[in-house]
C-alpha cells in the first residue's frame, strides 16, 4: 500500500470516529502511521472530510502537558472552519471524549513565513492577536498511550474552537507574564499565564512556523496560530458556562448545551 493511500485510510478511520461519537483503542495496524511524518501525512488528509482549514494548534506546550500524552514535545494540529464559534455561541456538549477547556492566545498572520525565518522575522509576519478559548477533544479511546504519530493523524486533539477578541496594540504587552483566569459557572476554576505556553507564546509561534517547514509546509498569511493553554485544561460539561479572563486584554465567554 502507497504512503499516500495509507494516509487516506487513517483520515477516513479517524473522520468515521469523528462524525460517528464512537472513539477507537487505536487505528489498525496496516494504516497506523509508523512516525510523525506519516502521523502529519494522516492529519494533512483529514482535510478531505473536515474541509477548509483557517490555521492552526499547537498541543502540548507545557512539559506537564508533554508527560501527560507520552510525548517529548508539542504537536501541531489544523483549526476547522467547520468547528468554529464566536463567543457567546451554545456549544455541543453529547460528542465531548476529552471534556476540558483551554484559554489561548492566538495569532493572526499578516504575511507568509519563508522558510528558515527567526522568531524576529516569524513575529514580523503576525497581523494581530486574538483571544481565544480551545475545546480539544480525540477520536482516540486513551489518547494519553497511542503515541505521537497516531495524534498527530488525530489532528492533534483538534476541537472546536472559539475565537475572541482582537487585541489592541497587542505587540506591547508582555505576554509571558500576562494572567489568564478560567471561569466555570462564576467560580474561578483555574489561573495560569501566557509563561505556560513554551515561556512565552512568542516561542510558541516561532516553534510552529519552524516546525511545518519541516514537514514542507509553512504559515501563510490569513491564518490563525493558537498557541496553547495558558492554564491547566479545565473540566466541563453539559450546560456549563466558561468565561476565559484575560484581564484588561478581555475575555471569552460561551456556554456548551446540556
Amino acid at each position: 500500500m502507497s504512503d499516500e493511500k495509507r494516509a487516506a485510510r487513517a483520515a477516513e478511520a479517524l473522520w468515521a470516529a469523528w462524525t460517528s461519537g464512537e472513539r477507537i483503542v487505536a487505528l489498525p495496524e496496516e494504516i497506523r502511521p509508523r512516525d510523525d511524518a506519516e502521523g502529519f501525512a494522516a492529519q494533512l488528509a483529514m482535510g478531505a472530510h473536515a474541509g477548509r482549514s483557517y490555521g492552526w494548534k499547537i498541543a502540548a506546550t507545557t512539559p506537564a502537558g508533554q508527560a501527560h500524552i507520552g510525548v517529548s514535545g508539542p504537536l501541531p494540529g489544523p483549526l476547522f472552519e467547520r468547528f468554529r464559534h464566536d463567543p457567546g455561541d451554545v456549544l455541543a456538549s453529547d460528542d465531548m471524549h476529552m471534556r476540558v477547556v483551554e484559554a489561548e492566545f492566538a495569532y493572526l498572520m499578516g504575511a507568509d513565513v519563508p522558510p528558515g525565518a527567526g522568531p524576529d522575522e516569524v513575529l514580523a509576519a503576525v497581523d494581530g492577536l486574538h483571544l481565544a478559548v480551545e475545546v480539544p477533544d480525540s477520536r482516540f479511546t486513551h489518547f494519553e498511550t497511542v503515541g505521537a504519530p497516531q495524534l498527530l493523524a488525530d489532528c492533534a486533539c483538534t476541537g472546536r474552537f472559539v475565537l475572541g477578541p482582537e487585541v489592541p496594540g497587542w505587540a506591547e504587552h508582555d505576554l509571558a507574564t500576562w494572567e489568564t483566569s478560567v471561569w466555570i459557572n462564576g467560580e474561578r476554576a483555574a489561573t495560569g499565564s501566557g509563561g505556560n505556553v513554551l515561556g512565552d507564546p512568542r516561542n510558541a509561534l516561532a516553534w510552529i512556523a519552524e516546525d511545518l517547514h519541516r514537514h514542507g509546509r509553512g504559515l501563510r498569511a490569513g491564518e490563525l496560530v493558537t498557541t496553547g493553554t495558558t492554564t491547566a485544561p479545565v473540566p466541563v460539561g453539559p450546560g456549563d458556562e466558561v468565561r476565559a479572563d484575560f484581564g484588561e486584554l478581555g475575555e471569552v465567554s460561551f456556554s456548551f448545551g446540556r
